[in-house]
């Protein structure tokens, strides 16, 4: 690990303190992890503390993990995982917290420490189902008003919920169940490093 990222890593442990759960090393980049009670205070630190200044939110996603590792994950479900970079010092760092329910996931919002916030939260509502506690407008992005489900679960069904039309008796677009059959998918296969592509 290179200097920077020691002394990356020593005053993020130093800012986040007992809001820090786990601090981790992998391909030169640096993920944080606290509890989803202390995100916003976390965030504060992050962007506030002399040493760090991440005051750009890159990005924030949801994750679904219910089927990581091959299904052999037994951590919680659904996470929040946040790109945050500091322009003054050049450096970025990833800040991920858990919802402490599978069945609904609430984080606090971010939109106070970062507006750009805002949106990417709407985005993780609407594909994730994830809540984001005072949040100034929570509502679906991406899908449609009447949407039924969040796509982006692992387990939404492939083909969906509902299917739109135009139905020319009526003159206009209608909702209606699927009528597509279920089809089988292949299976991914993982091959052993160095075999043969063929």
């Amino acid at each position: 690990m290179s200097a920077k990222l020691e002394h990356l890593s020593a005053q993020l442990k130093l800012a986040l303190g007992d809001t820090l759960v786990r601090l981790e090393h992998k391909l030169d980049e640096i993920t944080v992890e606290v509890a989803a009670k202390h995100l916003t205070v976390a965030a504060e630190k992050l962007k506030a503390h002399a040493e760090l200044q991440f005051e750009q939110l890159i990005d924030l996603c949801g994750v679904d993990y219910s089927e990581y590792a091959d299904g052999l994950w037994e951590g919680p479900r659904f996470a929040v995982v946040i790109h945050l970079l500091s322009v003054s010092l050049n450096q970025r760092v990833r800040l991920r917290a858990f919802a402490t329910d599978d069945g609904f996931p609430v984080f606090p919002t971010l939109v106070d420490v970062w507006p750009v916030a805002n949106w990417f939260e709407r985005e993780a509502f609407d594909l994730y189902g994830m809540m984001f506690e005072n949040h100034p407008d929570l509502r679906r992005l991406l899908t449609d008003y009447g949407f039924v489900g969040h796509p982006f679960r692992k387990d939404f069904p492939m083909i969906g919920n509902v299917e739109m039309r135009y139905d020319p008796v009526q003159q206009r677009v209608i909702y209606q169940p699927v009528s597509i059959d279920l089809r089988n998918n292949v299976p991914r296969v993982i091959r052993e490093e160095g075999a043969h592509r063929g």
